[in-house]
């Protein structure tokens, strides 16, 4: 028995998972034959249509249509609004954005400051948990994954709720509301009980507070002495804005859409999104690449060398460096091929506060990969599109620049793309009268059952 009182992989359930593998193997051949989309998306990366949204918008205009602007780059928009003309707002009037982002997402419209004021009380009021729900969930049985604290917590929370079985909108609208409040609070208690029980350091409970924004009380809870700069603040709200949401096609949205189709509770459809975003293809990328640098860092001896550089990219590439997966993480997306609209708005404002931490080098080499590796992918690989850097090449980077354990990389960015969760759970049920229901083709031989003779 392990630590935990669970059963470790016996000789003979390694025997029989080995006896089982030939019974789920697929030939590839037969995803072509049978015109399956694998990943329901096409050989170019296009997704399969499954739905409608008013939701949000990706755009990647295409290189060969000469009548759109700016060929080939990526574009995103929140409710018909621009991402960057959203960011471009909250940078010149000096404000956080992510309670406006929130508003926009859920209500359809930019709020007018009476609006938002009213909805920051809103959020402000219900960032507080039940009862000893710190100490009775929270700080018993922690875990080394905040993903699955989250989890936890979410699918607790349904206890506490008067009427969690209540579909109706203006109880889903309450349920979310809170949840989008209190993500932060829960992500960041859990990792102070994993750090207090695991790795024996002090035990801090700060409470949030009601006049402080979403990301300045993440870093106020989470730090010792509660201080933090006002541009730590502000690059952690723009991270949250570009998080936020990002279409219904995306591995976690999809999953909240097929399981809030069933008729199912918030916290159950919440907790599944949880469960698709820990994945290290989805939510976990930002880790990858924070994780790559640090093996860069110590493998590339001149972080300013463009051959030595591109040497350790093509070993990566190789599956000689790092995890040797042979992939360069932060680079490439499902959707965005020459730029992610989100990547280049972060760039500028990682660059100052590389400038504010002393670390404008490692910010240089970030650049340097960013501009190099699609060049060496090109070279190496047969691909069907470009290549760009994603919002997490640079999310890792700010994070670690901002004190921030890696194990919160992923909760982060639950806490932002709630909010969007949010949003296209209340439009599933609104709009959705049918189960999500795919299919899939079977491909297994019939066979007559051993023993059962034909006495005809």
């Amino acid at each position: 028995m392990s630590e935990y009182g669970f059963s470790k992989i016996t000789p003979e359930v390694a025997e029989l998972a080995e006896k089982s593998l030939e019974g789920y193997r697929i030939n590839p051949e037969l995803y072509t034959k049978f015109d399956v989309k694998r990943g329901l998306r096409d050989l170019n990366g296009n997704g399969v249509v499954a739905g409608l949204t008013n939701i949000s918008t990706i755009n990647v205009l295409d290189d060969e249509n000469d009548d759109m602007p700016n060929h080939g780059e990526g574009k995103l928009y929140y409710r018909g609004f621009d991402v960057e003309d959203i960011v471009a707002g909250f940078v010149k009037e000096n404000r956080f954005g992510f309670e406006e982002t929130i508003y926009l997402l859920l209500f359809g419209d930019m709020p007018s400051a009476e609006e938002l004021a009213e909805f920051r009380t809103v959020l402000a009021d219900f960032r507080t948990l039940p009862s000893t729900f710190t100490r009775d969930v929270i700080m018993k049985s922690p875990s080394d994954n905040m993903m699955n604290i989250l989890a936890k917590c979410v699918l607790a929370l349904y206890s506490y709720d008067d009427a969690p079985n209540d579909v109706s909108i203006p109880n889903v609208l309450r349920q979310c509301i809170e949840l989008i409040t209190l993500f932060p609070v829960l992500a960041v208690y859990g990792y102070q009980a994993y750090s207090y029980y695991r790795n024996h350091e002090s035990l801090y409970i700060h409470k949030p507070k009601p006049e402080l924004s979403i990301a300045e009380n993440l870093l106020y809870m989470l730090r010792p002495d509660c201080q933090y700069t006002e541009l730590e603040a502000k690059i952690l709200d723009l991270a949250l804005v570009l998080h936020a949401e990002h279409g219904g096609g995306n591995n976690s949205t999809f999953t909240v859409h097929v399981v809030s189709s069933s008729g199912t509770d918030t916290y159950s459809a919440i907790a599944a999104a949880l469960g698709s975003l820990k994945g290290p293809k989805h939510g976990g990328a930002n880790i990858k690449v924070a994780m790559m640098f640090d093996d860069m860092k110590e493998n590339v001896k001149d972080w300013t060398n463009e051959d030595e550089v591109k040497e350790y990219l093509r070993k990566l590439l190789r599956k000689e460096a790092f995890d040797r997966t042979g992939l360069i993480y932060g680079m490439g997306h499902a959707v965005y091929s020459k730029s992610d609209p989100r990547a280049k708005v972060f760039k500028s404002f990682v660059e100052k506060l590389s400038a504010e931490k002393g670390r404008e080098e490692e910010f240089r080499l970030y650049s340097m990969v960013e501009r190099l590796a699609p060049e060496v992918i090109a070279e190496q690989r047969r691909i069907y599109k470009g290549v760009c850097a994603n919002v997490d090449f640079y999310s890792g980077f700010v994070y670690r620049m901002l004190g921030i354990p890696d194990e919160l990389f992923t909760p982060i960015f639950a806490i932002s793309r709630i909010a969007g969760w949010s949003a296209h759970r209340i439009e599933e049920l609104i709009n959705s009268n049918k189960i999500i229901r795919p299919a899939y083709k079977a491909i297994s031989p019939m066979r007559e059952y051993p023993g059962l003779e034909n006495n005809d």
